[in-house]
């Protein structure tokens, strides 16, 4: 799945949450909480990115950049020049989600409003998914797994 990069708009503002790793919460009847996680890796990250009163060819790139992203398995890269503009750099690898597996998304489709003529504000949310080919682990195909004697089956 190759990257697609945003294009190179800077946002007026921006906020993101890191997301959440896989896991429960057992409460036994006294009152103790054992937590069980499940993975090492968080999921559902959201980056919400506004575009004050920028030209309508900017709105229009941010729109072919959301359908582009739709026509094929794809994911959005950001970098200083767009998503992460102004951020110090070790927000931004997290803001770029550089720093774990996951791979943005649009989460919805952006929201353009009409300002004045030929100017527009974009509203844009995106959601970090944690995909399979990037370094999580799969199942084996059934037949290749092995048995607790070493014996695959």
């Amino acid at each position: 799945m190759p990257a697609i990069a945003f294009p190179a708009i800077k946002p007026t503002g921006r906020s993101y949450s890191p997301g959440r790793y896989a896991q429960s919460e057992f409460q036994a009847l006294n009152g103790a909480v054992s937590i069980l996680r499940f993975g090492s890796q968080r999921y559902d990250s959201e980056l919400s990115l506004d575009f004050d009163n920028i030209v309508d060819s900017g709105a229009a790139l941010i729109l072919a950049n959301y359908e582009r992203q739709n026509a094929g398995d794809t994911w959005i890269s950001f970098d200083a020049s767009n998503g992460t503009a102004g951020a110090s750099q070790e927000l931004a690898k997290y803001l770029g989600e550089t720093v774990t597996e996951l791979r943005w998304r649009y989460a919805e489709p952006p929201q353009v409003r009409s300002v004045m003529p030929g100017r527009s504000s974009v509203s844009v949310k995106m959601k970090g998914y944690l995909d399979s080919e990037r370094g999580v682990p799969t199942l084996p195909p059934r037949g290749n797994c092995p048995t607790d004697e070493g014996v695959y089956v």
